[in-house]
């Protein structure tokens, strides 16, 4: 099963990161790096977070990412995948509202293995209770 899959993985990048705790794209952030996921966030808005460093893009990142969690409007997602493909990333994880018919034809298209109806935050957060 492709959750699973992207699970097991453990490099991740946050496309959308965010400082303002409220936010997903802070909280998923967050969330991955309390279950062990070397995780790196991406926003050209911010230099860092909590004293994390914050990259403006995906080609800036320090290693290969096993999976990108994006947080980001469709507008965003479409130009995301691109860099993605060109990086070899294989997996993808669309969070509610990142997606739309034509970033999911994209995406298939390009031949990503991605999962658009599911909230990783739900998940790690389910993982927990059931620990």
């Amino acid at each position: 099963m492709i959750k699973q899959e992207m699970l097991d993985k453990k490099i991740w990048a946050v496309v959308g990161v965010t400082a303002n705790e409220r936010k997903y794209g802070y909280k998923i952030w967050r969330k991955l790096m309390e279950h062990g996921y070397e995780t790196y966030g991406v926003n050209p808005n911010y230099d860092e977070i909590q004293g994390h460093r914050i990259y403006d893009s995906l080609r800036e990142l320090p290693k290969k990412i096993d999976v990108i969690d994006i947080v980001v409007p469709p507008k965003i997602s479409l130009n995301t995948l691109d860099d993605a493909k060109e990086l070899g990333i294989e997996y993808i994880w669309f969070q509610p509202g990142t997606f739309n018919d034509e970033v999911i034809e994209k995406a298939k298209a390009l031949d990503f293995r991605f999962l658009y109806d599911d909230c990783i935050l739900a998940t790690l957060i389910k993982m927990e209770k059931e620990a």
